[in-house]
């Protein structure tokens, strides 16, 4: 199977079992194109650059010269390359809010711990000097 992204019915694969829908492709469809580019374009260029590199991790990388790539694959495989990539990004954006708040949270204990120390009395103060 080539994926094409104009054809609507690649996602709507017939689940027999009803206890297999899967919720959060319901969802992403839902949503409008406006909410799903905020969203992109909320994504810093350090994660984009890792997703990348991982699914030509996975897909495999030829150089663009001299060759003309065309991969085909089944739904399945698909949907774990796609799962593959969202899980990483959701990871990684969970890693650079983690960094984020370690920075913070450090810059505050460094800034705290200069105010406490200014405001003691010197040892020359304790002994008289």
């Amino acid at each position: 199977m080539v994926f094409n992204p104009d054809n609507t019915d690649f996602f709507s694969e017939h689940i027999e079992d009803s206890n297999q829908i899967n919720h959060l492709l319901k969802y992403l469809q839902n949503q409008s194109p406006e909410v799903l580019a905020r969203v992109a374009r909320s994504v810093t260029p350090e994660i984009k650059q890792i997703i990348s590199q991982n699914v030509q991790g996975l897909v495999g990388v030829l150089p663009a010269e001299g060759f003309s790539v065309q991969i085909t694959t089944d739904r399945e495989n698909l949907a774990g390359l796609l799962a593959s990539a969202m899980m990483t990004g959701y990871f990684l954006r969970r890693m650079e809010q983690r960094m984020e708040l370690e920075d913070r949270i450090s810059g505050s204990i460094l800034s705290s711990d200069f105010l406490d120390r200014s405001d003691r009395p010197s040892s020359s103060d304790n002994f008289g000097f």
